[in-house]
């Protein structure tokens, strides 16, 4: 008898069973739940009345139904909810009432509901309205619907999710610079048969910033080490960086991290492994066996970085699955490839090749982020990233193009020359030079390297590529040098060739040494440009203008 009930009987009843004390509930529900016998009769009764009623509208909705001609675009309306939960055919002319509140809840978002013919009038008191299936639109819902990690019991997501929450700045950015890479990174993420989860690992480490470098000397959007990024097949030399680049790195990230699921059989201990170390958290689990403790996640002693590195993972996995419950938005990105790759036929300037794409210099820096140099080599970059739309643009451009594509070329700089002269030699400032060779600021001479400067607008020459050896980086920038012990402030310094105020001055004035500390260790800080410095000092302590400083030294 339940079954064959109208739509409109069925929200009382179940709104009997959660709350018969509502002061808005039906007289028939008011004492459902009291026992004295004086209430039991006339809740029969009146429910038998409320049936006879009900029998009403449904024999009017029949005559109407007979009588008016099918046609009529009010009779046409299909009311969505039905007319009972065994038969969902439309009933026509029958006008249901408003849901209850808990009821009427129970809605999908605007995006998924199915467009309705426009020459069908939509009643707005229809309730449950018809459902279609989620579009494949978004790359978000695309993520949502791949989730498959399990849940982890820590306190901390919610402490991540509340920092979230509070900065929706942060997160609006992040999402926009995700635009970018998102839908290559699922669709390798998908092709492994990964949880999603895992492609949104880059807000975690960059927060996809392809040019974010940490303190660890970890770089690109999946944060790289330069050991890690060789091993997995990046190149890394004075022109290119392989971590930074966004096919190469999202490849060997999604590598290592089938790697260490493999060896660990758990993706909470596969992150942990990413972050921390295989080798460290295999330790962690043998200490933890030892001791007869569990070797799960949550059992491990990690370090503070380590322990949020999963729960700010799943803080971001909840945001992301509804981000309007935080009261955030997320930036929409289409379920489509954002970029192509191109292959570049000859070397041209990063911003030539920009131009030929015709799109900005920071957009093109964002797809190719790995170029050290303002010159691209055809043979270190195997593809530039540019806009699908841009991509025809590109090559006819570069069909047509009559100009020099690269406007830098080549100079063998003397050992001890000053970079200050070879930069006004070639129209250049000093910060021109050192940004466009990776100088470190506190270089001043050159010790012989050949340097990348702007080339002279008659010069006719074939650019050549330089600087291909594996130290060239450490000759630009310099090296790191770790303390051992008994090295003293003079003995580093007559070990380099250099002096111990040009040595203090590259370390940002630190004259105290400890084992394992370490120390820059600068190229073109010769003896000789400290002796010119000795020069100006001199000159203007002669003049009375400064006062000589006496510097004590520490070990």
């Amino acid at each position: 008898m339940a079954g064959a009930l109208p739509a409109i009987f069925l929200p009382f009843s179940r709104m009997e069973c959660r709350d018969p004390y509502r002061i808005d509930a039906p007289p028939t529900l008011r004492y459902h739940r009291c026992t004295s016998k004086t209430h039991r009769k006339p809740r029969v009764r009146l429910s038998k009345l409320s049936l006879s009623l009900l029998l009403i509208p449904l024999s009017c909705a029949q005559a109407a139904e007979d009588t008016v001609p099918a046609k009529d675009p009010a009779v046409q309306l299909a009311l969505v909810a039905g007319t009972g939960p065994a038969q969902p055919a439309p009933v026509k002319d029958l006008i249901q009432p408003p849901a209850p509140i808990r009821e009427a809840l129970i809605v999908a978002p605007e995006y998924i509901l199915e467009d309705i013919e426009q020459e069908l009038v939509v009643s707005p008191e229809a309730d449950y309205p018809q459902l279609s299936a989620l579009p494949d639109e978004d790359v978000w819902q695309r993520i949502r619907s791949g989730f498959a990690m399990k849940p982890l019991n820590s306190k901390l997501i919610q402490r991540h999710e509340k920092w979230y929450a509070s900065h929706p700045d942060y997160v609006l950015r992040m999402s926009e610079r995700a635009s970018r890479y998102l839908f290559y990174i699922v669709e390798e993420v998908e092709r492994r048969g990964m949880p999603t989860e895992i492609a949104l690992l880059p807000i975690i480490e960059s927060a996809f910033n392809p040019g974010a470098n940490s303190v660890a000397s970890a770089s690109g959007i999946w944060q790289f080490i330069p050991s890690t990024g060789k091993h997995f097949g990046m190149e890394q030399n004075w022109w290119y960086d392989g971590r930074r680049d966004i096919i190469g790195a999202t490849n060997g990230a999604l590598d290592y991290l089938e790697k260490l699921h493999k060896q660990f059989g758990d993706w909470e201990l596969a992150l942990a492994a990413y972050n921390w170390g295989e080798n460290a958290v295999a330790r962690a689990q043998a200490a933890n066996r030892k001791r007869g403790k569990p070797t799960t996640y949550s059992h491990l002693r990690m370090p503070r970085e380590t322990q949020n590195y999963v729960p700010k993972l799943l803080a971001v996995k909840n945001i992301v699955s509804d981000p309007a419950r935080y009261k955030l938005t997320l930036q929409a990105i289409p379920n489509r490839p954002y970029f192509e790759a191109v292959t570049p036929s000859k070397p041209m300037d990063v911003k030539v090749a920009a131009e030929l794409a015709e799109v900005t210099l920071e957009e093109f820096l964002a797809l190719n982020p790995g170029h050290n140099r303002p010159v691209i080599l055809h043979d270190q970059a195997e593809v530039l990233l540019l806009p699908v739309d841009k991509v025809a643009v590109f090559r006819a451009n570069l069909k047509n193009n009559d100009q020099r594509l690269v406007t830098w070329q080549a100079y063998e700089s003397d050992k001890g020359e000053a970079f200050a002269d070879i930069a006004e030699q070639f129209d250049m400032t000093l910060d021109q030079l050192r940004q466009a060779n990776g100088l470190s600021r506190y270089a001043t001479l050159s010790n012989g390297q050949t340097l990348l400067v702007t080339a002279k607008e008659e010069a006719e020459y074939e650019f050549t590529p330089f600087n291909m050896h594996a130290t060239a980086v450490q000759e630009m920038s310099g090296f790191r040098y770790v303390v051992r012990r008994g090295d003293t402030i003079s003995g580093i310094a007559r070990k380099f060739g250099i002096s111990q105020r040009s040595l203090i001055a590259m370390n940002n004035g630190r004259t105290f040494l400890r084992v394992g500390q370490k120390f820059t260790i600068m190229p073109g800080s010769s003896r000789r440009a400290v002796a010119r410095k000795a020069v100006k000092v001199s000159k203007t302590a002669k003049h009375g203008s400064s006062k000589p400083q006496a510097t004590s030294y520490r070990r």
